[in-house]
């Protein structure tokens, strides 16, 4: 199993009172940034070619932000073309998640059933999760998509949230999407201020947090470089 980095965008901030401050804005400080990218990932089992979210259209502007790529060529730079493409694992239904996923007719998508109903998704391909394979660690609710992968109910950030976690070589890679916008804040314990249930956001933080504290977990952000230079370094996360 391979994991890839699909680079889009780099060279955006957040405030730390954006990324902090979903449950008290005086966690954050307006004057305080961290720096922001966009990237997805892919998964290459050697039999099927998996991707984990599909950016923005291209006509869809970033502002704030360097372009790097649009997706599909971004895609095509690793070496893929799209009709290699068999499965897309969305975790939540944001158009920088689910914004090229018209580009990937003949691959399963897979979404958390409120979210695909969000974007009104129809067709064959259109699978909305069961999460009926049983608790995955601490995640009550799990469905299994091929060997060693994972997609997890997490709600809070949508309503159909989800995560993925890739097993290999006896090391977790859990690409999360939103759960934390920075890996500061996964460090602090803090939610972000985009939530559509914070009590349920809240919950999922909390499992991801206790996962990655008894697991050895690459963390695989979508908005900051960290989840480069993870991926990259193979670098464990670490809580205290």
């Amino acid at each position: 199993m391979q994991i890839k980095v699909v680079k889009l965008f780099e060279g955006g901030e957040f405030t730390e009172e954006f990324v902090f401050g979903g449950e008290n804005k005086a966690d954050g400080r307006k004057d305080v940034t961290y720096p922001g990218s966009l990237q997805n990932f892919l998964i290459d089992t050697g039999d099927e070619v998996i991707l984990v979210d599909t950016g923005f259209p291209p006509e869809t502007p970033f502002k704030g932000y360097t372009k790097i790529n649009d997706y599909v060529p971004a895609l095509e730079a690793l070496g893929y073309k799209p009709e290699q493409v068999t499965k897309i694992l969305v975790t939540h239904k944001h158009p920088d998640h689910s914004g090229e996923l018209k580009s990937f007719p003949d691959a399963k998508i897979y979404i958390g059933s409120e979210d695909a109903d969000a974007l009104k998704l129809t067709g064959d391909n259109i699978i909305r999760a069961t999460y009926s394979d049983g608790p995955y660690h601490n995640f009550p609710e799990s469905q299994k998509i091929a060997d060693g992968i994972y997609f997890i109910k997490a709600r809070g950030h949508t309503k159909g949230n989800s995560i993925v976690i890739a097993e290999n070589d006896g090391v977790y890679y859990m690409m999360h999407g939103d759960i934390t916008y920075v890996d500061a804040a996964l460090h602090a314990n803090k939610l972000s201020v985009v939530f559509e249930d914070l009590a349920a956001a809240r919950e999922t933080l909390d499992r991801v947090r206790e996962f990655v504290k008894n697991n050895p977990t690459i963390y695989l952000s979508t908005h900051t470089p960290e989840g480069v230079t993870n991926l990259e370094g193979k670098i464990i996360m670490k809580l205290d």
